[in-house]
């Protein structure tokens, strides 16, 4: 018969794992150990790393919006007074084009703004400037495609011979193929992370594991199973889990409002159009959710695989 002293014993083991009295199998210090601290730098991370991401469709999306129904006509022709005539003639037989909503003529004083980056001021002032085209801005009802394009050059080929017709959308193709590219680094980015917080947590609780072997041998004489076993480690990284989450998200968010003014400053459109909106704003507070869902998930399955390695 067992004695009263190792009845003692067992209960105090049964206590400690499943932490009703005062000792713990999991020490329930909340952000006094490392793994909440790792949680939180991970949930910040995954927070910037997220924002981006969505800031970046938003502009993509608002770019791509804005430009979809966008055409451009460029006169290009060395005679001004031609170029002149032409860009007129073209805006003039655009307006009454089935499908154009509007056209008008580019300003020579907004265009010479716009190249002077490249070519300076008053390029294309004088005897000797350089020949810039005149340009005609045009707005369809519907996307712009290959057709659409052909269509608008066989009618502007007869009053504006020296017209080129481009969709504007064609022109940030390659601003588009980068944002994308971006994208996926965000994307892949979250992902790392999230490997990264499921590998802490996995080596924790095998340490845990380890360090209280014995005791879960003997739970095990007791009738314990692995899922009340493995229930308790859930809740004990849930606890860590939930506190390092709260930090990194507010962590996050600080940097994310940050960068945030910074680049609203610029006063760039194409900047501007990627603010984040409400629901972005909602899927960053749920990454923290996420991270405790993911965590304690990660907890228990490793309990339960490795006390059916180690039993």
């Amino acid at each position: 018969m067992m004695a009263f002293g190792e009845s003692l014993s067992l209960a105090d083991r049964w206590r400690r794992l499943t932490s009703r009295g005062d000792a713990e199998l999991v020490p329930q210090a909340r952000l006094s150990g490392p793994m909440p601290w790792v949680i939180a730098i991970m949930v910040a991370l995954t927070v910037i790393a997220a924002a981006a991401g969505l800031s970046l469709a938003n502009t993509a999306s608002a770019a791509s919006d804005e430009l979809a129904g966008g055409v451009t006509v460029q006169v290009i022709e060395a005679n001004p007074a031609e170029r002149d005539r032409q860009a007129v003639a073209a805006a003039e037989t655009l307006r009454r084009t089935p499908g154009v909503i509007e056209a008008h003529v580019v300003s020579q004083d907004e265009v010479e703004r716009l190249v002077e980056p490249w070519l300076g001021a008053g390029a294309g002032s004088g005897d000797d400037g350089i020949p810039i085209p005149a340009l005609v801005d045009a707005r369809m009802r519907d996307r712009v495609d290959g057709e659409t394009l052909g269509g608008l050059r066989r009618i502007l080929r007869d009053v504006a011979p020296a017209a080129r017709v481009d969709a504007q959308s064609s022109w940030l193709e390659p601003v588009f193929s980068a944002i994308q590219s971006l994208q996926w680094l965000a994307a892949a980015l979250v992902a790392l992370l999230a490997l990264a917080m499921s590998s802490a947590v996995l080596l924790a609780v095998r340490n845990a594991l380890g360090a209280n072997r014995d005791t879960i041998e003997i739970v095990h004489l007791l009738g314990g199973t692995d899922t009340q076993i493995a229930r308790i480690f859930q809740r004990s990284i849930g606890y860590d889990a939930s506190g390092g989450g709260a930090v990194g998200l507010a962590l996050g968010l600080v940097v994310v409002l940050f960068l945030g003014r910074r680049f609203t400053g610029l006063g760039a459109g194409l900047v501007d159009a990627g603010a984040l909106g409400w629901i972005d704003w909602l899927l960053l507070a749920m990454i923290p959710l996420a991270g405790v869902a993911l965590a304690m998930l990660t907890a228990r399955l490793t309990v339960i695989r490795t006390l059916g390695r180690m039993l």
